[in-house]
């Protein structure tokens, strides 16, 4: 007979969390630092390194998919594996394909096609197990704290290769270029084969080499988690609220230039403060979730739906702002939304970890996949939306400053919407309690 692993300690949620590192670091440079290298050192319209990031979302709405791979398999470590490695060769072959971009211009937007699909492939079963893997191996009173350690690895991933990696392309070169790509996305790919090594433990290899039960389809999977009404609310709550998230980032620098007069490097600084709220935000929740029994689920909901209503409040607040003039308190109203967003964001994934298990037994990997494909198509469109609500109404209203209040009414009232989502899927904030008890057995035989 197999021991049953126990929950996971802060140190194995820590190594977990390496993975969701790696994925960032490797991600950052292809939707980042090849995105200026191919406006900037190659001179190519800013709509060709745009296009690719997009595909890289779009192949993401594989996730229920890869999901569904997980769960007939029983076990999260193979795909999370062959997710980083798909993601590895997609990474090393973006770079190829920027570098071919320079010489034969069609040949290296076709590598690139198929190396960003692979980017978004990858990602899509690296994460979407590793988030099955939490929810099934960290205890119901440690979700929030892991969420937002997980969350932080991922961001720390993303600030020290593109610290690291910005340093060793000067002075550019192609070559420099391959090289730095090459090692961060191997040394991705290592960090996480040595923070997966035993965290599922004997029980998951005996039952996923033990004779299974028939499979339905996936359609059919797909359909049943689908029909379980929680779960297609709370997939719907992570669209609208992701959507607007992300709908804000691209609006905010171009506010603070074109209303308040900040110079680009005052308005990257803007962004890194609401950054730094952002992470204040988590922090409050991480401790704020760490609390045991009704009162944790009853603040979990009120975490996530008070997170969505204070986002849309400090929005309010900045389209006020930027009608009032030089005057407005800019940078403590732009924090105020950085942490309201991190608190929402933070809670949210911890959610997610305990209504995973919620519903029909092994369509951990469905929903969870769902839910991402969901937050991925909100990023794949929340920025189309931000900037082209904000041409738009520049085009109709003339002045930046009702331009930009009209663009941040709108993206309040998509938080508006998101809080009242919140409310139905934590209904009387029983639905993080009763995932407690599933969650826990989950953790024991997995």
């Amino acid at each position: 007979m197999t021991t049953a692993p126990a929950p996971l300690t802060w140190l194995g949620i820590a190594r977990l969390g390496c993975v969701q590192a790696a994925l960032g670091a490797i991600v950052v440079l292809t939707t980042s630092t090849l995105n200026r290298v191919m406006v900037v050192e190659l001179a190519l319209p800013a709509i060709v390194p745009g296009s690719l990031v997009a595909l890289h979302y779009i192949a993401q709405v594989l996730r229920p998919r890869l999901g569904y791979g997980s769960d007939t398999g029983g076990r999260r470590t193979p795909w999370i594996i062959g997710g980083m490695a798909l993601l590895t060769a997609g990474g090393i072959g973006a770079a190829g394909a920027t570098v071919l971009m320079a010489t034969h211009l069609a040949a290296g937007i076709a590598l690139a096609l198929l190396a960003f699909l692979a980017v978004g492939i990858g990602v899509g079963a690296s994460g979407t197990s590793l988030l099955v893997l939490l929810a099934k191996r960290v205890a119901p009173a440690r979700r929030a704290p892991a969420a937002t350690i997980v969350w932080l690895m991922m961001i720390a991933g993303i600030a020290i290769t593109a610290t690291i990696g910005g340093k060793l392309l000067q002075p550019f070169s192609p070559e420099r270029l391959m090289a730095v790509a090459t090692v961060v996305a191997i040394a991705a790919l290592l960090m996480t084969l040595l923070a997966v090594w035993g965290m599922e433990g004997t029980a998951a290899l005996a039952a996923a080499t033990a004779p299974a039960a028939p499979q339905p389809r996936f359609m059919t999977a797909l359909g049943e988690v689908w029909r379980e009404a929680q779960a297609r609310r709370f997939a719907i709550f992570v669209f609208v609220s992701m959507l607007g998230y992300s709908a804000q980032e691209l609006v905010l620098e171009p506010f603070a230039g074109a209303v308040f007069g900040l110079a680009p490097g005052e308005s990257t600084r803007l962004t890194g403060l609401q950054h730094g709220g952002v992470l204040a935000g988590m922090l409050l929740v991480a401790f704020g979730g760490s609390l045991a029994g009704e009162f944790r689920a009853k603040a979990m909901r009120a975490w996530t739906m008070g997170g969505c209503a204070a986002s849309a409040l400090a929005l309010l607040v900045l389209a006020a702002g930027g009608l009032a003039g030089p005057g407005f308190p800019l940078q403590p109203a732009v924090f105020v939304l950085g942490a309201a967003n991190g608190a929402f964001a933070v809670s949210a994934i911890g959610a997610m970890m305990g209504l995973a298990g919620q519903g029909r037994e092994s369509r951990e990997g469905v929903r969870m996949g769902l839910w991402g494909a969901a937050q991925a198509l909100a990023f794949g469109l929340g920025g189309l939306f931000g900037t082209g609500a904000s041409d738009v109404a520049r085009a109709v209203l003339g002045a930046p400053d009702l331009a930009y209040a009209a663009v941040f009414c709108a993206e309040a009232v998509i938080f508006l919407a998101a809080a009242w989502l919140a409310a139905s899927v934590f209904q009387s904030g029983g639905a993080v309690r009763s995932a407690s008890a599933p969650a826990i057995a989950a953790a024991q035989v997995n």
